[in-house]
């Protein structure tokens, strides 16, 4: 079911995610900070937030998915 659910997916629109994530967390990291480190870092973690999130919803819609 894994296999048959990756294949479905169409990932070449996974890579319209890049950009956005790059920009919503460096525009809100620089409402946060002045100084250009500070920036970075929190947009890093910022990203890394939400790609984590992101995963969180796949797994579970894929959950429900495989159990419905």
């Amino acid at each position: 079911m894994g296999n048959l659910l990756l294949a479905d997916m169409n990932v070449h629109h996974l890579w319209y995610a890049i950009p956005l994530i790059v920009t919503v967390s460096l525009v809100y990291a620089a409402t946060r900070h002045e100084e250009m480190a500070p920036i970075l870092h929190h947009a890093l973690r910022v990203a890394v937030w939400i790609v984590g999130f992101m995963v969180i919803v796949f797994v579970v819609l894929a959950l429900i998915a495989w159990w419905i």
